[in-house]
């Protein structure tokens, strides 16, 4: 495979920066909400599959995260009664992604799913190792490792990226006898991959407007975008055609957040969608905004 040496104009030898605003390369993700039919349903699977922990909550929310009790991932609200995702998918949610600290978590957390008797989808993406699940009301999940960033590969000013079947006896091989005690400290998330309607649309929204860098264009159907030279942060693709968005009576994602460096990082990346045009409901640490499809997404100064 051959290699660009010639760094494009952000300073990487791949990705292509937004016009104006550029998110800060600081930027991270927080944790995403998420609408379920029934919160002790949705506990049991989160907690015995994924193994997170409850942090708090109120009779219809829970707050989940790693064991050590530091880092919330996941939000679970409960809407009685929502409607499962269909099998084809609804425009919203495709997946959300918990990053682990190393490979070796990563297969334990494999051993375990063997051991619970749980079908997972697995892929090596070249540039990451990842299994993915489906929870009790069909959002999907991936849990992932990354590859040293050094392995990453880039070709024509983009990152490559693959779907390839996953060395899963060599993934058991780097866990050794570590067993799965749960989510681990240092685990967060990593990335949110989207259904959208229009992958130019999406570009027009996350890249022009929010200030993410391309990073992955030629995917078939879909687009990748991180901040900072990141593999990605989102992943948008076009994969549900025809379906419709999420509603408010669905199990959904309700919002996810982005996490920059600084309350002045969230001012500058909010006053950049308001320049395109974009509809922002304030809040007290930063805003809201919607994309095309209805999917919220929140800025806020890291903590």
């Amino acid at each position: 495979m051959t290699e660009l040496a010639a760094p494009a104009t952000n300073g990487l030898p791949y990705g292509v920066p937004p016009p104006g605003y550029r998110l800060p390369a600081g930027t991270t993700l927080g944790p995403v909400t998420l609408q379920v039919a029934d919160l002790t349903r949705s506990l049991d699977y989160y907690e015995r599959v994924l193994g997170l922990r409850v942090l708090g909550g109120s009779p219809r929310t829970a707050t989940l995260g790693t064991q050590d009790g530091t880092t919330p991932l996941v939000v679970l609200q409960e809407r009685p009664g929502a409607t499962p995702v269909p099998r084809r998918g609804r425009l919203g949610l495709y997946h959300f992604a918990l990053l682990l600290p190393d490979r070796a978590a990563l297969g334990s957390f494999v051993r375990h799913l063997a051991d619970a008797n749980v079908y997972a989808g697995m892929s090596d993406h070249l540039v990451s190792e990842a299994v993915y699940l489906t929870d009790p009301d069909g959002l999907g999940i991936e849990v992932y490792a990354d590859r040293p960033s050094s392995e990453w590969r880039h070709e024509g000013g983009q990152l490559v990226m693959a779907t390839n079947p996953l060395d899963v006896q060599d993934l058991l091989r780097a866990a050794g006898d570590e067993r799965w005690s749960g989510m681990p400290a240092g685990s967060r998330l990593g990335h949110v991959h989207l259904f959208v309607g229009d992958l130019e649309a999406a570009s027009g929204f996350y890249h022009t407007a929010l200030g993410f860098d391309k990073v992955v264009w030629s995917y078939p159907g879909a687009l990748f975008l991180s901040a900072g030279g990141y593999h990605h942060h989102l992943g948008t693709n076009t994969w549900a055609a025809g379906a419709e968005p999420a509603g408010e009576n669905d199990a959904r994602l309700l919002e996810w957040v982005i996490r920059v460096p600084s309350v002045e990082d969230a001012r500058a990346a909010l006053e950049s969608l308001r320049g395109a045009g974009v509809a922002v409901e304030p809040a007290d640490d930063g805003g809201v905004a919607r994309d095309p499809w209805g999917t919220a997404v929140r800025v806020r100064p890291a903590p």
